[in-house]
């Protein structure tokens, strides 16, 4: 049983624009899509992190986000800059125990990008296993490599060329004899 005054689309006047296209945080949002799934476009921002930010910034989930108005959009932005400020628990967070500061962060957008190439380029300085993988150009998490991940002209053992070659090879150690 759910407490509180129900939200229904009678609350909301219809009389606000809609937009096809909506920003959000820098990036392009469908605006036609619900809200939670349209925030989920967002580079670092999932399907269970948009729906906690949804709720912590009091917008209706059911919502498209092109009927969003521009206080709801600065509400869903603040929320999605600092998560902890609005009681959005740790575990939601895409950066925990960062190595440089020590807190749970989470980053969205090119910020995103740029922090995991930078883990990446630490992880082959220190020379570490996963370092090594990614610059070797190899699968990282334990993924099997015998058969996939295979890159390059030649993927399997041509049987029939190396029986021709072996063929040819034995018969000029034979006339050489």
């Amino acid at each position: 049983m759910r407490t509180g005054t129900p939200i229904s689309k009678s609350n909301f006047s219809m009389s606000r624009e809609f937009r096809h296209i909506v920003r959000v945080v820098g990036t392009d949002v469908d605006g036609s899509k619900k809200v939670v799934y349209g925030l989920g476009k967002i580079r670092g921002v999932g399907t269970s992190f948009s729906y906690a930010v949804v709720k912590a910034a009091r917008v209706n989930p059911e919502s498209r986000t092109g009927s969003l108005s521009e206080t709801e959009i600065s509400r869903i932005e603040d929320v999605i800059r600092d998560p902890g400020k609005h009681g959005i628990p740790g575990r939601l967070f895409n950066r925990r125990k960062d190595l440089e500061t020590g807190r749970d962060m989470h980053i969205v957008g090119p910020d995103l990008v740029l922090r995991q190439k930078a883990d990446i380029d630490f992880m082959k300085d220190i020379r570490t296993w996963k370092g090594i993988r990614h610059s070797l150009g190899l699968k990282v998490r334990g993924q099997r490599t015998r058969t996939t991940g295979r890159s390059g002209k030649a993927v399997g053992v041509k049987k029939k060329v190396l029986l021709e070659a072996a063929k040819a090879a034995s018969r000029k150690t034979e006339e050489k004899k």
